[in-house]
């Protein structure tokens, strides 16, 4: 090779590494207000999200993946993150990131006038990863840039790939109130349409343009993906936020628009990510539902114990519990810590006290007799003696004094005082008033070097408000306090109380910040009362949903076929959400059939088969009841039917239970009232209909369950039938029922009989108690065989005499 040919490929290569440097824009506003009052002195990407500021876990959830170059947007508390930015270690020397914030114009009111000024300012370059401060991830977005990029030699138009991730129903990072549906080529993977879902008002039908229905044989119509909000952008998508300024916000105005407009003739493509986690902490129930991920390692290798954004470093015990590893945490020998609860450094927590399901930051205080549940304490937080505090988000340094009692739902935010004995409304939202000196709390936030451009900039509001706009904001709060409620605060306090959203009917406003859709989106707030049809929201029942389903296809089949879209229903019991939860409880149930097969085949450990099990079930997120179902299925149905029935069929279910019916409590919690329905269940749908009884026997003499368990699903409505559909069950179900009946007897028979014995003679009491116990319960239980019962009987009395017999014996000696 010669020299200059040498030469231009090292050039060549030069040029392919600078290529390679990956790109990230971090949007730090949220430009909402969900989160306020916390959000009134600081950005919502600067709150901790286990003890860590939620734009270090972006920063964590980026480097994972591979980006090099970082730019941070932002406008509100500009300088508060530009501090953040300085003090991360991500800023150290020989981090691996450059990171540079960038503050925009004060006009910068939505994500895309944030576009717009990252045109104005000519950062980028190349492709770039384009997220929200509020994100935490261990997707491996490297792979979706390469696939975008090699997308791009093949079509030119192609200017973003979307990163979505499926999920079921229930799943509870997927937001009830913000969903859309994905029309999407399965062949290419490319967008063809995209509609926002709001929850409230419910929204049964998605307008599809039949051009695609005309141009694309096969399309996956998808309202069952979560948004990442994770998007890869080709240079060009800045300059067409800039030639449209009606793009306000990044889904519902430009996507929605490239999509459906007929001159841009761009394209847009999904990445369905099979691995990996990602979830936006788009308001306060997102912040409830993440933070239980990550407690949950779902966000594994990013968890407390490895990898903490804060640098901070804990203890994982069991029941997923963490405990500040420098040994300044206090606790006191009688008080109780819950599984899913972290606890930050020179934290205490009382007699009696306690945490569960909850996030305590550092230096905080949980009195004695105090109870937390499902809640998060940012640092300092103090929550006096006998107090109780559910489902609610309590700011830095902020008192709760004594016999306070905190309803679900509210946000109190820094340095707010309470009590004592105040006791405060479900979603109350408070803050301190302004005269009580905020400039103490903000010398705590940040370094002391900063302290005086902080004042310039802590009035500025979550959404890009202004310094006056906040004021005036913050004056009308204080302006129209009830006095009646504030004294429902307690003496000491120095809290106002924000009101609750109100819509006057006049006024446009948009969907997805509708008060009655919000509260889909608030923690600790259920929305029991709200109707709702979305799939991913809460049904009112089925029976209204299968009277409305026939007006939907009246509706459906009547469209105009004129049309140049079709209306395609959301909320069918077909809809492709439940398909896709469906699906995916199949799928777990087929894993279960096939490790347990495995199980029985190879004679594995009930210890072993339990591991497994486990495993299985976080896998694959799914409700301890399916398992036990899965477990209980797979033993009943593995227990051979007799000829005849008799003694052979009793050792034949002795037997199993024996070997492996200590399998349904090993496998991550003992229920055995729920053990007895899910038996009756699968019995009453089933060939083992005539095994119930001796089943439920052998249960109990491997004390799998007791006679309290028994009683208990006994009074249970359920277990006589009703409501069971379809009704051509009821009567097993009542079958079932009428043999637990005749056991309940025959255990009062032996009360009855016990006491006659302690009677008649204390001493033999201790001999014949064993037997006493257990032969009644066989005597008159139905079996397979037709004279299974006479002979349980028969073999009950001659049991009896022999030991009437003993007892004789010993008596005498």
């Amino acid at each position: 090779m010669s020299p200059n040919t040498a030469s231009s490929a090292g050039k060549e290569k030069l040029i392919a590494d600078e290529e390679e440097v990956l790109q990230a824009v971090i949007l730090a506003d949220s430009f909402n207000k969900r989160f306020k009052p916390l959000t009134t002195h600081k950005p919502r990407c600067l709150l901790p999200i286990c003890n860590a500021p939620l734009l270090d876990w972006t920063f964590e959830s980026l480097a994972l993946a591979g980006v090099q170059e970082i730019f941070v947007i932002c406008r509100s508390h500009a300088e508060l993150v530009k501090t953040a930015i300085k003090n991360s270690k991500w800023s150290k020397p020989g981090a691996g990131l450059k990171i540079v914030p960038i503050v925009t114009a004060k006009e910068t009111f939505t994500p895309g006038d944030a576009m717009r000024d990252i045109y104005t300012h000519g950062i980028i370059t190349s492709d770039f990863v384009l997220v929200t401060g509020d994100l935490v991830s261990n997707i491996h977005i490297g792979d979706v840039v390469r696939e975008h990029k090699e997308r791009r030699k093949t079509d030119k138009d192609a200017i973003m790939t979307m990163v979505v991730k499926q999920s079921g129903v229930n799943h509870r990072t997927r937001s009830k109130g913000d969903s859309a549906v994905f029309v999407i080529d399965p062949e290419t993977s490319k967008c063809l349409h995209y509609e926002a879902v709001t929850g409230y008002p419910p929204k049964k039908y998605a307008s599809i343009p039949r051009e695609i229905l005309n141009e694309h044989p096969e399309v996956e119509i998808r309202n069952d993906l979560i948004d990442c909000s994770i998007d890869i952008c080709s240079v060009e998508v800045p300059s067409l936020f800039q030639d449209n300024f009606d793009y306000g916000d990044v889904r519902r105005d430009f996507v929605h628009g490239v999509l459906t407009s007929d001159l841009l003739m761009k394209s847009i493509y999904c990445y369905i990510a099979k691995e990996g986690y990602a979830a936006r902490v788009r308001d306060t129930r997102s912040y409830d539902s993440i933070s239980k991920d990550i407690l949950s390692r779902w966000t594994f290798p990013l968890v407390p114990d490895d990898n903490h954004p804060g640098g901070h470093s804990y203890e994982h015990l069991r029941g997923n519990k963490y405990i500040a590893k420098d040994n300044s945490v206090i606790l006191s020998r009688t008080c109780k810590i819950g599984n899913n609860t972290l606890i930050g450094s020179k934290s205490q927590i009382a007699d009696n006290a306690q945490v569960t399901a909850s996030v305590l930051g550092q230096r905080c205080i949980v009195g004695a007799g105090s109870v937390v549940r499902n809640s998060y304490l940012f640092d300092g937080a103090i929550v006096g003696p006998n107090c109780v505090v559910e489902h609610s988000i309590i700011g830095s340094g902020v008192q709760i004094k004594e016999h306070t009692r905190v309803e679900r739902g509210c946000l109190i935010a820094d340095g707010v005082v309470v009590g004592p004995h105040a006791r405060l409304a479900p979603f109350s939202r408070l803050s301190k008033r302004r005269q009580d000196g905020d400039e103490e709390d903000e010398e705590q936030e940040v370094a002391e070097e900063q302290d005086d451009e902080e004042e310039q900039e802590d009035d500025e509001g979550e959404d890009g408000d202004d310094e006056d706009e906040v004021d005036s904001e913050l004056e009308d709060v204080e302006a129209n306090q009830d006095p009646e409620a504030l004294a429902k605060l307690g003496p000491g306090t120095n809290a106002i109380i924000w009101p609750l959203p109100i819509v006057d009917e006049d006024e446009d406003i948009d969907e997805l910040e509708h008060p009655d859709n919000q509260r889909l989106m608030r923690i600790g707030d259920d929305a029991s009362d709200l109707v709702l049809s979305d799939p991913g929201s809460v049904t009112s029942s089925e029976s209204e949903s299968e009277s409305d389903s026939d007006d939907d296809d009246e509706r459906f089949d009547g469209s105009n076929p004129a049309s140049s879209t079709t209306s395609l229903p959301l909320s069918t019991p077909s809809n492709l959400v439940a398909q896709a939860d469906s699906a995916l409880i199949s799928e777990f149930q087929q894993e279960v059939k096939q490790s347990l097969d495995r199980a029985f085949a190879e004679g594995h450990s009930v210890d072993n088969a339990a591991v497994e099990l486990k495993t299985l079930r976080m896998a694959s997120n799914v409700s301890l009841r399916l398992v036990r179902e899965a477990v209980i299925a797979a033993i009943v149905s593995r227990i051979k039917i007799m000829a005849g029935g008799g003694v052979p069929q009793r050792q034949e279910i002795a037997s199993m239970i024996a070997r492996w019916g200590g399998l349904i409590d090993k496998i991550g919690g003992v229920d055995p009232v729920e053990t007895v329905e899910i038996l009756q269940e699968y019995c009453a749908s089933s060939d083992r209909l005539p095994l119930f009884g001796q089943i439920l026997a052998a249960l109990y003499q491997d004390d799998t369950v007791d006679e309290n368990d028994i009683r208990a699903w006994h009074e249970n409505p359920k277990s006589q039938g009703q409501g069971v559909k379809p009704t051509s069950l009821q009567d097993n179900y009542k079958k079932c029922w009428v043999t637990g009946a005749h056991m309940i007897k025959q255990f009062d028979e032996q009360d009855s009989d016990e006491e006659s014995e302690e009677e008649s003679d204390e001493d033999s009491e201790s001999k014949e108690e064993i037997p006493a116990v257990k032969t009644p319960v066989t005597k008159g239980l139905p079996s397979a065989g037709a004279n299974s019962s006479e002979e349980a009987s028969s073999e009950a009395s001659s049991n009896e005499e022999d030991d009437e017999g003993s007892t004789d014996e010993n008596d005498s000696e």
